[in-house]
């Protein structure tokens, strides 16, 4: 046993594609731990190609360019300093897998294959991995490393293997995305695999947003008691030196620095936020446009997309119709203001009118009803699209997931645009985020202090104003029983009969059950939003369009 062995754990922010920008990334950590003394710099699960690779491994080309990068990293370390592992698809006579590998000396020292393939939720490797056999331990400057990727630290066949081995640490390369609550959970079965094999543990997670998921960091070093030595900060790119000294015991970790470690509503904060930046800068998109209704869904959006983007970036435009209160008028101009973004009026009673001629014949005979209302969302959705085409601003939808949940969107009207930060956002946590921000500046937020949202904006009853003295509650339960019937139904997969014994009314749960089934047709043509709980609508909940099945028929 060496005296110490130290490890710089790079917490990075790939870019999905970006071979070469990357490379660059995984070269100025490899020189940042060699600044400081490192006898090992780690990075996270497929760092070269970044986090998941989706479809793209299925070109032969993107993987022989992810080797030569490879190479070229492992050619960068000829002239001495520390190891260096990355991540990156591999080919074996197996197959392609999610490889890890040692780079020192020149060389590919060491490669072992990821052996657990997570199969569920947003994950699907097993459509485009082959699972590799369990790993032995790397030998590496006179210590022995368990080296296992991201999901085989979830069980414990690899742990176990380990232990019979004889490891004097773990090394854990992850792309865990974000999830409300999972941060015990990943500490939870850290502390497993060190019980098993009474070794410490060292994970390090990416960083950064990938269309609907988001990464958050927060890497850490477990001592071999359990006992969270070092935390890095969640939320941020950074770089650590991990220390483990030698004792009569075997390794143990030298206490260091405790991160950042934001409560639930500043992590979905700060999860909206960074997804949003990142979507919109690795799409290159110059800034976002909303429609700002003066209500809250749009309220927090735009101050998301400021915190986020800058106020120069993020342009609010109110877009009423002869529906439109004053006071809505006065709200949306209020919240523009106190965040500094760009706020314009545009009215579309013109438009409204113009359809109407149109359709009069059309339409003769027949009483208004949700086909007007629906036209002037429609408006609403061409005329954001018609300023994104000219000025190249991403449109930000403002649906948060009770209304997408239950269809109360309009396909081609405010479901029209480019990202949606609030798609996994409940109502009620609609409400408790904005009242969050208005004391709250998050670390990195571009926004102003204080109150960005207007009081009124929170406390009024919410309305689509697409009709005279339209209210949500006229058709839908409260949104504090809405939430929790929905919370039921969709994170937790329950019956009608499962929701009703937790004190809801029947008749009211199996209505909202059928309008979440039917509205899976909108969902399906939905913009893509950050996943935040357990079950997003895209890749995590995938329900047939075409669906006969109601619970509530079935006892």
């Amino acid at each position: 046993m060496t005296k110490a062995f130290s490890i710089w754990m790079a917490q990075i922010n790939p870019t999905v594609g970006a071979i070469a920008g990357n490379e660059t990334l995984i070269e100025a950590a490899w020189v940042e731990g060699k600044a400081h003394g490192a006898d090992l710099v780690l990075t996270p699960e497929l760092s070269v190609v970044g986090y998941p690779p989706e479809d793209l491994v299925l070109k032969p080309f993107f993987v022989r360019e992810a080797e030569a990068a490879v190479e070229r990293l492992a050619a960068m370390t000829a002239a001495g300093g520390p190891g260096l592992v990355v991540g990156a698809p591999w080919l074996s006579d197996a197959g392609l897998h999610n490889a890890a590998l040692l780079l020192a000396d020149g060389r590919v020292e060491a490669v072992r294959f990821k052996h657990e393939l997570p199969n569920y939720g947003v994950f699907d490797e097993k459509r485009v991995f082959v699972s590799g056999t369990l790993p032995d331990p790397v030998g590496f400057r006179g210590v022995r490393i368990g080296l296992m990727v991201c999901e085989d630290m979830w069980f414990p066949r690899i742990s176990s293997h380990f232990a019979a081995s004889g490891v004097d640490f773990m090394i854990v390369p992850n792309g865990s995305p974000f999830e409300d609550g999972k941060g015990g959970e990943r500490v939870a079965h850290a502390r497993n695999r060190v019980a098993e094999t009474g070794v410490p543990l060292l994970y390090c997670n990416q960083i950064g947003g990938q269309d609907e998921l988001v990464f958050d960091g927060a890497s850490f070093a477990m001592d071999r008691d359990g006992r969270l030595a070092v935390t890095m900060d969640a939320w941020a790119s950074q770089g650590m030196l991990i220390r483990l000294d030698a004792t009569d015991k075997g390794y143990v970790v030298a206490g260091g620095h405790r991160g950042y470690d934001p409560d639930r509503m500043e992590g979905l904060y700060q999860a909206m936020m960074l997804a949003l930046r990142d979507y919109a800068g690795k799409n290159r998109f110059p800034g976002v446009i909303l429609g700002m209704s003066g209500g809250i869904d749009s309220a927090l959006s735009a101050a998301v997309a400021v915190d986020a983007l800058g106020a120069d970036a993020v342009h609010c435009v109110m877009m009423p119709s002869r529906y439109t209160s004053g006071e809505s008028h006065t709200d949306a101009k209020a919240c523009a203001e106190a965040l500094g973004a760009r706020y314009d009026i545009i009215s579309i009673a013109p438009g409204v009118e113009a359809m109407d001629t149109m359709l009069a014949d059309a339409f003769k005979g027949s009483n208004a009803d949700t086909t007007e209302e629906n036209i002037q969302s429609r408006l609403r959705g061409v005329t954001l699209m018609a300023l994104s085409n000219k000025y190249g601003k991403m449109v930000l939808t403002t649906g948060n997931k009770s209304e997408m949940s239950v269809g109360y969107a309009t396909l081609y009207g405010d479901m029209c645009g480019g990202y949606n930060i609030l798609k996994d956002v409940y109502k009620m946590d609609v409400f408790a985020l904005a009242r969050w921000r208005n004391s709250h500046v998050p670390p990195g937020a571009k926004g102003p202090s204080g109150v960005v949202i207007p009081e009124n904006i929170i406390s009024k009853p919410p309305t689509a104003e697409l009709r005279p003295d339209q209210k949500d509650e006229d058709s839908l339960p409260p949104y504090e029983a809405l939430d929790d019937m929905l919370r039921c139904l969709v994170d937790e997969e329950m019956s009608v009969a499962e929701v009703v014994a937790r004190g809801h009314d029947a008749s009211a749960v199996a209505r909202i059950e059928h309008l979440l089934y039917i509205a899976e047709y909108k969902r399906r043509q939905a913009p893509p939003g950050v996943k935040l709980t357990r079950k997003n609508f895209g890749r995590d909940r995938r329900y047939p369009i075409t669906n006969g099945f109601r619970s509530a028929r079935r006892g």
